[in-house]
């Protein structure tokens, strides 16, 4: 390019056709245009996604920054309890995330708004499906029986969601330990301390809720203690994985997945019928 520009200012001294002449032009001005953008490319690297004629949308990232359910502090990783960040998950658009992406995005935008009734309504629905299983699969009952599938979910509802939303927050301020060290305090903790208060408050509550208040200190005796020894069989592994990897605001929605689970025990043992001394 730059031998064809000095032919081009030499071209007075020969014999050059038009046509010649205007092709000499043209690489000349082509050679301009390539010396001014040729600093903008010097500077592409590293990418500057402000200056992207597509703007970078990072949908993960965007997804971790909702994560935070608006109840502050700190989770286990150290992560700050922010705002979420000023896009929701839709702001993308429909294609943004794809699709399995976007029940989720939603999903975490109505946890950071409404972190206790979210926790709440999903702990309510998981006792209603452990309540059924239970009742279908396990008991194989002929028929329904409504009114206790109605007070296992409504305390799903009314005590355990709300309950672990605040406790899991507690705990994750009470202790910031990092690490194995931190979860493994977390872990005896949840299950040496608050899961064998937390069995006893439910089992007497929903027999007194069924209708039955005066059996409630003889179930406790009996199914107590063997509910005990269960939920440590279940959750003890589980939950440390869950301290130990899982974020504060996660940590509900992780263990409502087991909880699928552990509330069909605990509907089993809760509805075993009370023998006689």
């Amino acid at each position: 390019m730059v031998y064809g520009g000095a032919m081009c200012a030499h071209a007075h001294k020969f014999l050059l056709s038009p046509r010649a002449l205007n092709l000499c032009r043209q690489n000349t001005t082509r050679l301009q245009q390539f010396q001014t953008l040729t600093p903008l490319h010097s500077q592409s690297l590293p990418f500057n996604f402000k200056n992207s004629a597509t703007p970078f949308k990072p949908t993960l990232i965007r997804l971790s920054a909702l994560s935070n359910d608006g109840s502050g502090g700190n989770g286990p990783h150290g992560g700050a309890g922010g705002g979420g960040g000023s896009d929701g998950p839709n702001s993308g658009g429909a294609g943004d995330g794809g699709g399995k992406w976007s029940f989720l995005s939603w999903y975490l935008a109505l946890l950071g708004k409404y972190p206790v009734a979210v926790k709440a309504l999903t702990s309510s629905i998981l006792n209603l499906i452990g309540d059924l299983i239970c009742q279908l699969v396990i008991d194989q009952v002929p028929s329904l029986d409504f009114k206790r599938t109605f007070v296992f979910t409504f305390l799903g509802f009314a005590l355990v969601g709300p309950t672990l939303h605040f406790w899991y927050l507690y705990l994750s301020k009470l202790v910031t330990l990092p690490g194995a060290s931190g979860a493994l305090l977390r872990l005896v903790l949840d299950q040496f301390l608050f899961s064998p208060i937390f069995i006893g408050v439910f089992l007497s509550t929903l027999v007194t809720l069924e209708g039955n208040p005066s059996r409630a200190v003889p179930k406790l005796k009996q199914e107590w203690f063997s509910a005990v020894l269960a939920n440590w069989k279940l959750w003890i592994p589980f939950q440390f994985l869950n301290f130990r990897f899982v974020p504060q605001q996660f940590q509900v929605l992780a263990a409502n997945v087991i909880a699928l689970v552990w509330n069909v025990i605990l509907s089993f043992m809760a509805h075993k019928e009370v023998l006689p001394k």
